[in-house]
C-alpha cells in the first residue's frame, strides 16, 4: 500500500533542486525526499528526474509515500550535535537537533533520540512499541530543542498522565515573518488535518482544542523573535496557530512563509527551538526546570535579520 500526492511548484520553489522542494512541500527530512527520487517514487511533469533537477514554478510533482511498517533500528547510533542535558535512573532530558526524529518510523533511515541514547548506553525499560519506549512527547524532525524521556514504567506512566493533564511547561522560541497586531496574545483555535493536504494540519472547526500563547520578546525587520508557550500539544500548533494569524514562521514554506527570506538569512527548516521545559520529577517530587540555547544555524539567522 502507498499514498499519492500531485503538488504544484510554487513560485517560492522555483529553481530550488527536486529533493529540496519535495521536502519543503511535504514537511519531509531532506534524506527522504532524496530516498523518494532516488527509488523511483517521484515524477516530474511526468518524467522520472534525476535527484538535482531544478524545479520550475507551475511544474506538477507526483509523489508516491509507501507504507512501510515501522522497524527498530538495527544498529542504533549515535546523532552527531545530540546533548544529553540530564540523567538519572527514571528520566533523561536531552538537546536534541535538526534532523533527528523521536523515534524509528515507517520511512525514516536518519538518526533517532532512542537510537542515540541506546548507542550511548542509555537504556530504556518501559512497556509498549518497541520503536517507542519512553517517549511521552516528541519534537518534529525539523524542531530543535528538549525532550524528556522516561527510562522506567513508573515515569513513563506518570509523565504521560502529567503531560495529558497540561502539567508540563513547554516554551519555545519562534521568529514569525512580520509582526502580529498584539504583541502578546493567545491563539484559542481548534486543528485537525488540512482537508486538501494529508500532510498538514489546519485550523478547522472539528478539530482538537488547541491553545498557544506567545509574547514577543524582540521587533526585527520583516520578523518578530517570540516566546511561546503551549497548553497543549498537537501536531504542529505552533505553526499552524501563527499561520492562521498570517505571521508563519521563517523558514516554514509548508505554512506559507516566504522561501526568499529563509534563503537570506541561511535558513532550511523553521525558526523553531524547544527552550525550555519543567515538570514535577516522576519519582522524586521535586519541580524541575531545563534549559537550552539556540543552535548554531537559528542564531546565524537571527543574526542576518538583526543586521537587515
Amino acid at each position: 500500500m502507498s499514498a499519492s500526492r500531485t503538488l504544484m511548484v510554487p513560485d517560492g520553489l522555483a529553481g530550488e533542486r527536486v529533493d529540496v522542494g519535495i521536502s519543503r512541500m511535504l514537511g519531509l527530512s531532506r534524506t527522504r525526499a532524496a530516498d523518494l527520487v532516488m527509488a523511483g517514487h517521484v515524477l516530474v511533469d511526468g518524467q522520472v528526474p534525476a535527484r538535482s533537477t531544478r524545479l520550475e514554478p507551475g511544474a506538477m510533482v507526483d509523489v508516491e509515500l509507501p507504507d512501510e511498517k515501522p522497524v527498530v533500528e538495527a544498529r542504533p547510533q549515535i546523532a552527531e550535535g545530540m546533548s544529553l542535558i540530564h540523567q538519572d535512573d527514571d528520566i533523561v532530558v536531552i538537546d536534541k537537533p535538526v534532523g533527528v526524529a523521536a523515534h524509528p518510523s515507517a520511512g525514516w533511515s536518519g538518526p533517532t533520540v532512542l537510537g542515540h541514547l541506546a548507542a550511548a548506553g542509555v537504556s530504556i525499560r518501559t512497556s509498549g512499541d518497541p520503536e517507542r519506549q519512553g517517549i511521552v512527547s516528541r519534537l518534529d524532525v525539523g524542531t530543535s530543542g528538549l525532550m524528556v524521556v522516561a527510562r522506567t514504567e513508573r515515569a513513563y506512566t506518570t509523565l504521560k498522565d502529567a503531560f495529558r493533564a497540561r502539567e508540563v511547561g513547554k516554551v519555545y522560541h519562534a521568529v514569525c515573518q512580520g509582526a502580529p497586531d498584539q504583541p502578546s496574545g493567545t491563539i484559542d483555535a481548534p486543528i485537525g488535518r488540512s482537508p486538501s493536504h494529508d500532510y498538514k494540519f489546519a485550523v478547522r472547526e472539528d478539530g482538537k482544542h488547541s491553545v498557544t500563547h506567545y509574547e514577543t520578546l524582540e521587533e526585527l525587520r520583516g520578523a518578530t523573535l517570540l516566546r511561546v508557550g503551549l497548553e497543549t500539544g498537537r501536531t504542529h500548533q505552533i505553526r499552524v496557530h501563527m499561520a492562521a494569524l498570517r505571521h508563519p514562521l521563517v523558514g516554514d514554506p509548508l505554512y506559507g512563509a516566504d522561501p526568499t527570506l529563509a534563503m537570506k538569512v541561511g535558513l532550511v527548516r523553521q525558526w523553531l527551538h524547544a527552550m525550555e521545559l519543567s515538570f514535577t520529577h516522576p519519582v522524586s517530587g521535586r519541580e524541575v526546570t531545563y534549559t537550552s540555547t539556540y543552535p548554531d544555524d537559528l542564531q546565524q539567522a537571527l543574526e542576518r535579520l538583526r543586521e537587515r
